[in-house]
């Protein structure tokens, strides 16, 4: 299986990394790493994923994490360093941010709340949280998960130096939800597609409403505690990243030219809560995500919502047909096989969950992109997907 071109799996899989050279600091190019690698007897092409992540740290990445499995064996290996001053080895278990691969474990939640007959996903989301959305026309639950909702983000995008200055302040879903509403709806809901964060926000305040607890505790109680996904957590209001980890790095240009590597592991992301805070590890998001798909998370009937797509729905501002599913992506490789997953990114760190529906092949990566906002596909990312589905 092979991709059919990094741009079609680009637009795909919404892969925001940097492809642009970044000229490296002379604490960059002093520290390199070998691969490090573990792989079964047959499976996997070894010898390419391999090379997708040698010669880290470069100008695209500090770091990266891959596991790769399937029907024929397994690989996984790391590369690059956990620290660019001391140049130690990353660490392969090291944590890191999952971004908004966040969005799959709401998705499994809500989906099995409806299952609880807790949840309708019918009914409009102002029916369980009446005074979020005043003056906006209703909002289905199911609307919230497949990015049908027509809401606007809480905010535009901020420069990175403007995100830098706040990095330590703490947000909560409630303020993000009162400037959202605070914008009209981009579109009637229902009728166009938009991957925004704020639909999940609103599911997070969703799951609290109806359990009477925290979004936190019910993650960790329905799916990382019998998961036994004892190396994922969410921090809170905490900016550091628990335990052991690798540390991310946001390309800067400097006045001069020349380019800075900033430190960004420590950062509040109360902003991204149930979109984008889980912190975990490539093990643990491979075992979630090959029991999400064995149906061992979300009973079959609602597990459906996941693999299905909006139809004769398109992306919003564009001619491209619906991709997201309740917490999923939709992709296709060069054969025609229909895969499904989730990318995130925040500061220092790029992470994916990747399969197809039968688990024929999985990939989970974490990298240490230097750009991992951008808007272009990072060349390592790239290199490592394309090696992973190649057979």
């Amino acid at each position: 299986m092979t991709f059919r071109t990094h741009t079609a799996l680009a637009a795909c899989l919404v892969l925001a990394v940097t492809a642009g050279p970044i000229a490296a600091t002379p604490a960059l190019a002093a520290s390199p790493s070998a691969v490090s690698a573990t792989a079964s007897a047959s499976g996997p092409d070894a010898e390419a994923l391999r090379a997708a992540i040698a010669g880290l740290p470069d100008a695209d990445a500090t770091a990266a994490l891959v596991r790769v499995a399937g029907a024929d064996g397994s690989w996984r290996g790391s590369s690059g360093v956990a620290e660019i001053r001391s140049g130690s080895k990353a660490l392969e278990q090291g944590r890191f941010r999952a971004g908004s691969t966040t969005k799959v474990f709401t998705a499994a939640v809500v989906l099995q709340l409806a299952a609880e007959h807790r949840i309708d996903l019918s009914a409009p989301v102002q029916d369980y949280l009446p005074d979020l959305l005043p003056g906006h026309p209703p909002v289905t639950v199911r609307q919230l998960l497949n990015h049908t909702s027509g809401l606007q983000e809480a905010h535009d995008d901020r420069t990175f130096e403007e995100a830098y200055q706040h990095r330590f302040d703490t947000v909560t879903p409630q303020q993000l939800v009162s400037a959202s509403a605070a914008r009209p709806q981009e579109f009637a809901p229902g009728t166009q597609q938009h991957y925004v964060g704020i639909n999940y926000t609103l599911l997070g305040l969703l799951i609290e409403k109806t359990t009477g607890s925290s979004y936190e505790h019910q993650v960790s109680q329905r799916i990382l505690r019998p998961l036994g996904l004892n190396q994922s957590s969410f921090p809170g209001t905490d900016p550091n990243i628990g335990g052991p980890h690798n540390h991310g790095y946001q390309a800067v240009e400097r006045p001069d030219g020349t380019t800075e590597l900033r430190d960004v592991t420590s950062w509040n992301v109360t902003d991204v809560w149930a979109t984008g805070n889980l912190i975990s590890t490539t093990a643990d998001l491979e075992r979630f995500l090959k029991a999400l798909f064995r149906g061992q998370v979300v009973p079959e009937e609602q597990l459906e919502e996941m693999f299905t797509v909006p139809k004769d729905i398109l992306l919003y501002g564009s001619d491209k047909p619906a991709e997201y599913s309740a917490g999923l992506t939709r992709f296709t490789l060069e054969d025609g096989t229909v895969g499904w997953g989730k990318t995130g990114g925040l500061y220092g760190y790029n992470t994916a969950i990747l399969a197809d529906e039968d688990l024929t092949r999985t990939l989970v990566y974490s990298v240490n992109s230097t750009n991992a906002r951008g808007q272009n596909m990072n060349n390592v990312v790239g290199r490592i997907i394309t090696a992973a589905f190649t057979c």
